[in-house]
């Protein structure tokens, strides 16, 4: 980069940025580095080029101008001889590289490289610096300093380049030489001896498009007159002759044109009548009956098939329903042109042609409006499965349903309250029985007391104070049978009273007994608002109808719950 423009004083390289003009390359010339070319008598002047790691100083201006090879045809890269021995590839980029697009630097150890550009132009700019004495920075060192040599360098890149670029241009002319048209036959002059054999060529038919380009030509270069007039009448009366050849041709044309489009409805048809069998099948898949029995991705792939075919089929049909409208409209034209007798008289065949085509029109018709029928009850089963989204609820719907909710949750609120009276009742008759349990025990103890006392004033054997322990324990069991009895008494609503049913029915057809979670995920299908807790307080109040046990060892230890009030029938 030079810090300092010579050739163009007191210029900012700054400025191109704030102004938004184009950069101006150093090395064009009148413009940087490259002076304009003067004239042949003034002998030219080369300043100092300051660069960002090195300094340029100019040659002699009295000495002759440095010699240069002849330059080789497609020229792209240059010696540089005379560098500095210490002279890095980075200062040879950033001096050379002004002078245009460096595509490679290859530098040897004996102070030279060559430097390969991208355009063949920028080689001259590279030149313009032969002859500059080169000094890195501001040291005097004999290594870091040298007189530049610049020369045109004969390269395998630029020739094996300009080579293919002479092969691409001959190549794109030998392909535009092919895709020109070729010129015109040329046509001989007119001579009674070519008017005869013309005429000859315009009564054969395989010669005939050769024989009137001539005969036309002869006609528009002025060739007839007095004398020719016969002949050239004779001539065009043979061109004229070929007018019914062609007419013949164009009808039979038109009747091969007419079988081809005839095959061509008859296999469309076959082709409308599969698609058709097609449908009625996925339609037939798509029911109740078979639908239920296909997994999800054979219904998906089932209903692409379906839309699919549907598409096809009424793209063909509406591709018939054309030709059809076509052969009509002609039938229309045809029938206009004949004359008020000839519409009279209608042939059976086209009577029986029509009534088929009307006939295979209502089938197709009636096709299309099963297939119809189908995608609507399909739609609407669809339509029943989907949720309703919330843009389509109405503001009544939405009222009702926050209706619905706040009844719910009073309800819910109404239950937990009820729940909440019943366990307070429960802990405070609990509080009565551990009370009473209490003093009953407290009587219990001073009996026994009393008891041993007896025993031991009047000396009675062991017999008796083992009928004292009996009478105390059976004291002790008749108390928790009573306790037992008070917290199976009495029901306190009709809701215990049905789970209990449910509870017993459930129990009863598992004889190998349920864990809780199994019971509760069962009553939860009832009642989503019961507790798996709440199912098992109800269960230990309950000793008599429901025990419990425990299944396994170690890990697979599981604690069931036994329905076992037949058990106490059976004892009793």
């Amino acid at each position: 980069i030079f810090t300092d423009s010579i050739c163009v004083p007191g210029f900012d390289p700054g400025l191109s940025m704030m102004t938004g003009i184009t950069p101006i390359n150093p090395m064009i010339p009148g413009m940087g580095l490259v002076p304009p070319p003067p004239p042949t008598d003034v002998p030219v002047v080369k300043e100092i080029i300051h660069c960002k790691s090195c300094t340029l100083f100019p040659p002699n201006p009295n000495l002759p101008p440095p010699s240069t090879r002849e330059r080789p045809p497609g020229c792209k890269t240059v010696f540089v001889g005379g560098l500095p021995e210490n002279a890095t590839e980075e200062i040879i980029q950033e001096v050379f590289e002004q002078c245009g697009d460096i595509t490679a630097i290859r530098k040897s150890k004996k102070n030279f490289c060559h430097i390969r550009f991208a355009e063949e132009f920028m080689v001259d700019k590279a030149i313009y610096l032969s002859g500059y004495r080169m000094r890195l920075g501001s040291s005097t060192d004999k290594k870091d300093s040298g007189r530049l040599h610049v020369d045109f360098a004969q390269a395998r890149d630029d020739f094996y380049e300009l080579v293919e670029g002479i092969e691409q241009r001959h190549r794109r002319k030998m392909e535009e030489d092919r895709l020109r048209p070729p010129s015109p036959p040329a046509i001989m002059h007119y001579s009674e001896h070519e008017a005869t054999l013309l005429a000859e060529k315009l009564k054969d038919d395989s010669k005939f498009s050769e024989a009137i380009t001539v005969l036309l030509t002869w006609i528009e270069r002025g060739e007839v007159n007095r004398r020719s007039a016969n002949q050239f009448y004779s001539m065009v009366q043979s061109a004229n002759s070929h007018v019914r050849r062609l007419m013949n041709e164009k009808a039979t044309h038109e009747q091969e044109m007419e079988q081809a489009k005839e095959s061509f409805k008859n296999a469309l048809t076959g082709i409308l009548t599969q698609f058709e069998q097609i449908v009625a099948v996925f339609n037939a898949s798509t029911r109740q009956k078979a639908w239920d029995h296909f997994s999800k991705a054979q219904r998906k792939n089932i209903d692409i098939w379906r839309k699919h075919s549907e598409e096809l089929r009424n793209a063909h049909s509406e591709q018939l329903m054309g030709i059809r409208r076509e052969e009509e409209m002609e039938m229309s034209d045809d029938d206009s042109g004949d004359n008020p007798s000839k519409k009279l008289r209608v042939d059976e065949s086209a009577l029986t042609a029509q009534a088929y085509a009307l006939k295979e029109e209502n089938d197709s018709l009636r096709w299309q409006l099963d297939a119809y029928r189908n995608e609507v009850e399909l739609l609407k089963q669809e339509k029943g499965q989907l949720f309703r989204t919330e843009e389509s609820l109405t503001k009544d719907q939405q009222l009702q349903f926050l209706q619905q909710t706040m009844q719910g949750m009073q309800q819910q609120l109404l239950s937990i309250q009820e729940e909440l009276n019943n366990k307070k009742s429960e802990l405070e008759q609990a509080k009565e029985e551990q009370t009473h349990t209490q003093a009953r025990l407290k009587v219990l103890q001073e009996q026994l007391k009393s008891a041993k006392e007896l025993a031991e004033i009047n000396d009675h054997d062991e017999s008796q104070a083992n009928e004292i322990n009996v009478l105390t324990v059976a004291l002790v069991n008749q108390e928790r049978e009573k306790n037992s009895e008070k917290r199976s008494q009495g029901l306190k609503s009709e809701k215990e009273a049905l789970l209990i049913g449910i509870i017993s029915t459930f129990l009863h057809v598992h004889p190998f007994g349920a864990n809780i979670e199994y019971l509760w995920s069962y009553m939860q299908q009832l009642d989503s608002r019961i507790s798996a807790n709440e199912i098992e307080m109800l269960l230990m109040r309950l000793p008599r109808m429901f025990k419990q046990e425990f299944t396994g060892v170690g890990a697979t230890l599981e604690k069931r719950w036994k329905f076992c009030a037949f058990e106490g029938i059976k004892t009793t």
